[in-house]
């Protein structure tokens, strides 16, 4: 009974809200359905709203910016965007 009630409020809830809402809800879904871990889930759900109350941006939006180049960019984060082009590239492979 109580599993129906969860189920037609989710419904309810996804056809009364607009599709960003819902699209911040599939990376934390998606983690729990492969993981089965919903604390792991909660927490990327968490910190990613944590993120964009705190910035204004998105996580996505944090890291474009961050890897767009700069004049005035130091070694070590020249290094770190190097880095992090590098792993990218090796997921995208994969």
């Amino acid at each position: 009974m109580i599993l129906k009630k969860i189920f037609i409020g989710l419904f309810f809830l996804s056809l009364l809200t607009g599709c960003a809402q819902n699209m911040a809800l599939l990376g934390p879904a998606y983690t729990f359905a492969t993981s089965g871990n919903i604390y792991h889930a909660g927490l990327t759900y968490g910190s990613n709203e944590v993120i964009t109350k705190t910035t204004g941006k998105s996580p996505s939006e944090n890291l474009k910016e961050i890897l767009n180049p700069k004049d005035d960019d130091t070694e070590l984060r020249k290094l770190v965007k190097e880095r992090i082009e590098k792993t990218t590239i090796i997921f995208k492979k994969n």
